[in-house]
């Protein structure tokens, strides 16, 4: 199975935009890591699901 990998290199933002941007809020940071966290919790229910149901049809 290939996992797909993330191109950390696709970010066309310039350094002085990078370096002159306020930094991001509390809540701003928490907001981001709560998707992200569902997201991944989302993704592992539909693995469990899928092995769940792969069982189920090999044990006909």
């Amino acid at each position: 199975m290939s996992r797909l990998i993330k191109n950390n290199y696709a970010n066309s933002a310039l350094l002085k935009e990078l370096m002159t941007t306020p930094p991001m809020t509390a809540e701003q940071h928490a907001e981001i890591m709560r998707k992200r966290i569902a997201h991944r919790r989302m993704v592992e229910e539909a693995k469990e699901l899928k092995t769940a149901s792969e069982d189920a049809y090999q044990g006909q």
